[in-house]
């Protein structure tokens, strides 16, 4: 389905929590994305596009896509068969991702559209896979919504479906553990002040960050919202974690 379809079908969202701080980021996210990880966040997405790809999905949904880098990374690697669809509630995040679509001549591949994680605009078991990628943290930390966010990424899930997240966590080093709450909490906020970026949004990046689940509880998360088969791999000792589950049938 086209892009103005989507989009006409989701004008009736409503303001859901993080949306202001997250129409405001986008001129340099990317950038500070870079670089306050080291590039490594470039890594892990890469792993998480493969595998969405590992069994040649018809359609893929990019969660909460943000600027777009799972669907785009996705479809540089998928089949041309396979239908990319991007969705985020922030149309400057959008804009940016459909500029990056367009210089990568993938505008034939990947649709971004505007909607509302908690009322998509698709059929239930559309998707063969849902990947999200350093954005699952927004919908279930703290967020008063995280049951019904859950629940509409199910359902959009096909019976044996796969979901694909990556995501920080909690490294299971002590050290390693208040080594990067202390980088989180000092350098991340610190970072984005700097740079001229959202104060706030930096702010809440480096809380959520730091006080985010680990991924034995995002585990039982997923389960819970109708997942099994659900397995984690840490990455780079645990600061981030690849998380995939199969829908129930």
């Amino acid at each position: 389905m086209s892009e103005e379809n989507w989009t006409a079908a989701s004008k009736t969202q409503r303001r859901r929590p993080l949306h202001e701080m997250f129409v405001m980021v986008p001129p340099r996210y990317d950038f500070l994305n870079r670089l306050l990880t080291w590039t490594l966040d470039e890594r892990w997405r890469r792993l998480a596009a493969r595998e969405c790809l590992k069994q040649n999905p018809r359609r893929m949904l990019d969660l909460c896509c943000g600027t777009g880098d799972l669907a785009l990374r996705a479809a540089s690697l998928g089949s041309d068969g396979t239908e990319f669809t991007g969705l985020d509630f922030s149309e400057p995040m959008l804009e940016v991702a459909r500029r990056k679509r367009n210089a990568r001549r993938l505008d034939g591949k990947v649709d971004f559209i505007h909607g509302d994680a908690g009322e998509l605009p698709f059929p239930d078991g559309y998707f063969d896979v849902v990947g999200i990628s350093f954005a699952f943290r927004n919908i279930t930390y703290k967020n008063p919504l995280r049951e019904r966010y859950l629940s509409e990424m199910a359902r959009v899930t096909a019976p044996g479906g796969r979901c694909v997240i990556v995501e920080t966590s909690q490294p299971r080093s002590r050290l390693l553990r208040a080594m990067a709450h202390l980088y989180f909490r000092t350098v991340v906020p610190q970072a984005g002040r700097l740079l001229g970026s959202n104060r706030g949004a930096y702010r809440y990046l480096s809380e959520s960050a730091r006080r985010y689940y680990d991924a034995g509880e995002v585990a039982q998360m997923l389960r819970e919202a109708g997942f099994r088969d659900v397995s984690y791999r840490h990455l780079f000792g645990g600061v981030a974690a690849l998380h995939t589950g199969v829908r129930q049938t």
